[in-house]
């Protein structure tokens, strides 16, 4: 464990060095944890790509960031199509790709391409676009996992049951669908590594999660189900209890920039059960 590196305690965004001129790309960048990602890494000398579902949405992150070594792609993680349109729309190399953007304990929907929803946005359209997408990136790829991987499972792990969780079947329980997204990222990011050393691709797979904070991403299901109340009750628990978005990105910019860390590693807070606090190496429960 001695040769294990560790991020330097209280690391923060100002910490960050070396990444003038480098080119990032994020998915999600219009809120939460990508927008606060894109901001840290533009004030050091990058260049950030975010992905928008509409060109308004786009255009004004572009704008509110300054407008100055950032741009975007228009990309829906729920349709494939949109995915490999994104892909094709990248034209130079990538330094560092950010698979954040997201959807949390949805009612049941199903995807353009038929799947269920959360693991078509969360796992299976990022799965997509880092295929199609990995030739052209040089350093990292990120995932934003989230502790809440405890809560999902995919069984006894057979192709029939994998199949079945990816398409939605059997009984829907919102946050054991979402969990298992989160496990699909940290089981992609271990296989990505392992498939990157064994064949040369000289890509780091790298994980984080946020622990708790406050972003949109906990009012989408109550908003997707018009339940006023609970909406109002989750904005209020997070403004009370949350750590602010901006601390929240910190284990992902220690997870795309920090380059003492090792291909595989997973950042996560250093606080009271992971839940605020700074970047710390961690690592997922079983």
């Amino acid at each position: 464990m001695s040769d294990v590196p560790l991020i330097p305690r209280r690391w923060n965004d100002v910490d960050i060095s070396g990444i003038e001129g480098k080119k990032f790309f994020i998915t999600g960048g219009t809120s939460g944890l990508g927008k606060e990602s894109a901001a840290a890494l533009i004030r050091r000398g990058a260049h950030v790509t975010i992905t928008a579902r509409s060109e308004q949405k786009g255009a004004a992150m572009v704008a509110e960031l300054g407008g100055k070594n950032i741009d975007y792609a228009l990309l829906d993680l729920t349709d494939l199509a949109s995915v490999k349109a994104c892909a094709a729309g990248v034209k130079t190399n990538i330094d560092v790709l950010i698979l954040n953007a997201g959807v949390m304990a949805t009612p049941f929907l199903l995807t353009k391409d038929k799947f269920e929803l959360q693991m078509g946005t969360n796992h299976l359209g990022h799965f997509a676009l880092a295929g199609l997408l990995r030739k052209q990136v040089t350093s990292r790829i990120v995932s934003v996992a989230s502790q809440a991987h405890r809560l999902g499972n995919f069984g006894n792990g057979t192709k029939e049951e994998i199949r079945a969780k990816c398409l939605g079947q059997g009984e829907y329980k919102p946050w054991g669908a979402y969990g298992a997204t989160k496990l699909a990222n940290l089981l992609f990011t271990h296989e990505l590594q392992r498939l990157s050393i064994k064949n040369s691709w000289g890509i780091d797979a790298m994980a984080a999660h946020p622990g708790w904070s406050n972003t949109n991403l906990q009012n989408v299901s109550p908003q997707m189900r018009e339940a006023n109340a609970e909406a109002r009750i989750t904005s209020a628990m997070n403004d009370l209890f949350a750590q602010s978005a901006q601390r929240g990105s910190l284990p992902v910019l220690a997870a795309a920039t920090y380059t003492p860390l090792l291909g595989g590693s997973y950042i996560g807070p250093d606080g009271f059960m992971e839940m605020r606090g700074y970047p710390k190496l961690t690592r997922g429960s079983s």
